[in-house]
């Protein structure tokens, strides 16, 4: 039996997603990418599932794109593997549950993109990032999108620009990772980090990431009226109610999923 090249497993409502491609680099190749919007789409409708890790096998979380894919094919091809691309960088996005990327190595072009796109990053010491298609002539212009959206702007075109690696302590400076760990460490922390977001209520945490995603393209005042808005439908929610009354009472709130 041939490995899936994207490991699904569920336990005590955290889904851990895993690149299973090693020999490759784990190389978003298009089948990976679908298989990969496929194993999203699965846990993200489990209602259990609280929060997902995105991890990887191997000592390259992802080197980008499969560059087979990328050459002596016509231009509708082409068009399809980004389109596969940007679906799943846009799910990531729109899944309730937030979607931790646990790095360890090296994460290039698409793979930094990955993790970009995630809601949360933790890394190991030994990790690296880097956006390198200018070396190729290629210039990551779409795994761009994500990291200019995560970095200072500054910090996202010399990246862009140069193509050098940056380090795991320059990620968590520049805020692509939310923490560096020692390698020994990083399953437990990125564990620890999703057991912390599952312990709350999933109703919440859903209309906290879409609103928090919605809200950061406004402009101030137009966020503070849907910021207001969401505010008065999150109280309307059951788990408002339960967890605000629980406060008041001094016990354990009692979450509906």
């Amino acid at each position: 039996m041939i490995d899936p090249v994207v490991d699904s497993h569920i336990a005590d409502g955290i889904a851990v997603l895993t690149l299973n491609n090693p020999s490759k680099r784990n190389a978003l190749s298009t089948g990976m990418m679908v298989a990969l919007i496929d194993a999203l789409e699965s846990v993200g409708a489990e209602p259990h599932v609280h929060a997902i890790i995105l991890r990887a096998n191997g000592p390259v979380f992802s080197a980008g794109h499969d560059l087979r894919e990328l050459v002596d094919h016509d231009q509708e091809e082409y068009e399809n593997i980004f389109n596969v691309c940007t679906e799943l960088m846009m799910l990531i996005r729109t899944l309730g549950q937030p979607v931790i990327a646990e790095v360890r190595g090296l994460a290039t072009a698409a793979g930094c993109q990955l993790v970009a796109a995630c809601d949360l990053a933790v890394a190991s010491e030994d990790a690296h990032f880097a956006t390198p298609g200018v070396n190729i002539g290629l210039f990551c212009t779409t795994p761009g999108i994500a990291v200019s959206r995560t970095v200072p702007r500054k910090k996202a075109l010399e990246m862009l620009l140069t193509g050098v690696p940056i380090s795991a302590a320059d990620a968590e400076r520049a805020g692509l990772v939310n923490r560096v760990v020692p390698a020994d460490q990083l399953e437990e922390t990125t564990r620890l980090l999703a057991e912390r977001i599952a312990a709350s209520s999933n109703e919440t945490i859903k209309l906290g990431k879409d609103a928090f995603y919605r809200q950061v393209e406004m402009n101030t005042a137009d966020a503070y009226r849907f910021g207001q808005s969401k505010m008065v439908e999150n109280l309307g929610q059951a788990d408002a109610k339960e967890g605000i009354q629980a406060f008041l009472e001094k016990r354990k709130p009692r979450w509906t999923g």
